[in-house]
């Protein structure tokens, strides 16, 4: 659409010039005046507003039926919106989150019977607020990033973490027991750590306290308990990451 047409349409007072490059993205700009008033890389508005008493470029505010004919013409451009800054895609992040998460759970469960896959496991489940903020910022380029955003999302890819990988453990847990009759050695390292915090105990236990010790319900409060100490461990080291990588991937704001 023209420049003329936008004045006619949107019955605008006269533009100024479109700057050589975007002040969002950076980048150049086409030079012809019938280009479209929109960058084509992030679909920031480009064009500088000139009213009766004020002009945008003064500092002043535009009036509010300017700014709703701007809206509309961006809407109906065939532009990408302008992020807002602390604007949060958050169904491209949680669909991310997700496939991270359960790459992670697939991991996990594959490092049980090969112990080659463990470091793999492990590195991945370290580094994967990073590895979805990568594909969160290649879904949506145009997204807004920094240190905040990249913490919330982070918070988000721990959740998830922590929701697959209790999951996929338990589940592990109930076919080696219950389908396999494989975890003979697991009750027996637990029992012996047991035995080993009770002679170490400066004080006798009674035998009714080594009965609930011994019994099966206690190692699955001892269970729990770790998993709970995991998920925590988990959404504050993807929350750290995250800052960390907004961080470093921060867009400065739009100078208008």
């Amino acid at each position: 659409m023209c420049g003329a047409c936008l004045r006619r349409g949107l019955g605008w007072g006269s533009f100024v010039d479109m700057p050589e490059f975007c002040h969002r993205c950076g980048g150049e700009l086409p030079e012809r005046s019938g280009e479209s008033p929109f960058c084509p890389q992030c679909g920031a508005p480009q064009l500088s507003l000139a009213l009766e008493n004020q002009s945008v470029e003064a500092g002043g505010e535009p009036a509010a039926g300017v700014v709703g004919e701007m809206d509309a013409a961006a809407n109906t451009s065939g532009a990408l919106p302008v992020a807002s800054p602390g604007q949060v895609e958050w169904k491209t992040a949680i669909r991310c989150a997700a496939a991270v998460a359960g790459v992670a759970a697939l991991l996990s469960l594959a490092a049980i019977r090969v112990d080659a896959l463990t470091f793999v496991s492990s590195l991945w489940i370290i580094s994967a607020s990073l590895i979805t903020l990568g594909f969160y910022q290649k879904r949506r380029p145009a997204a807004w990033m920094d240190v905040r955003v990249g913490a919330r999302i982070g918070v988000v890819v721990g959740v998830c973490l922590a929701l697959t990988l209790g999951i996929a453990l338990a589940g592990a847990g109930l076919v080696e027991r219950f389908g396999m009759h494989a975890m003979g050695s697991f009750d027996a390292q637990m029992a012996a750590q047991v035995q080993k915090a009770v002679q170490q105990s400066s004080t006798p236990v009674p035998a009714e306290m080594m009965g609930l010790l011994e019994s099966p319900e206690f190692r699955g409060g001892m269970m729990l308990a770790g998993i709970a100490f995991l998920s925590a461990g988990l959404i504050v080291l993807s929350t750290l990451f995250g800052a960390f990588h907004g961080l470093l991937r921060m867009r400065r704001q739009p100078v208008g």
